[in-house]
């Protein structure tokens, strides 16, 4: 069966509230790609993300502030890229750190200063479960959805 746009929406949706990671794809100057499981907290706007600042994902989210994040599978998938930026310990806004460790039973703000949280805020929205549903698959276009 094929879903209407705002089915997949819903879908899609319900993947940003209730999985606990996402695959994290971001390249290097050089185009040297990474990909890495990392967890999440959705708020409604933007993925939070947090990891190390002086790792490959880390550096790369810093220096191009691009990313593709990518939920669920083949047969279940929602693709989003966005724009990152990175937010230090001290000036993340009233309760995203605990919001972010309650979903991903981790605080990275007690792994030391190394650790930071990324604001990743989706441009580009992608849902489809099956061949038939390809055709229409983008829900968001340049930051706004389509319905």
């Amino acid at each position: 069966m094929t879903r209407t746009l705002r089915e997949r929406h819903a879908a899609a949706m319900g993947r940003l509230k209730d999985d606990e990671d996402v695959w994290v794809a971001t390249a290097d100057a050089r185009g040297v790609p990474c990909l890495v499981p990392l967890s999440f907290w959705w708020d409604g706007e933007e993925l939070w993300l947090a990891t190390r600042r002086t790792n490959p994902t880390g550096r790369n989210l810093e220096s191009s502030g691009r990313v593709r994040l990518s939920l669920g599978h083949t047969r279940d998938l929602v693709l989003i890229d966005g724009t990152a930026r990175v937010v230090d310990f001290a000036r993340l806004p009233d309760g995203v750190g605990d919001a972010f460790a309650a979903k991903a039973e981790w605080d990275p703000r007690g792994d030391g200063p190394s650790y930071a949280f990324y604001a990743i805020r989706p441009q580009w929205v992608q849902a489809w479960g099956t061949l038939p549903e390809m055709r229409d698959r983008d829900l968001m276009k340049e930051g706004v959805w389509l319905f």
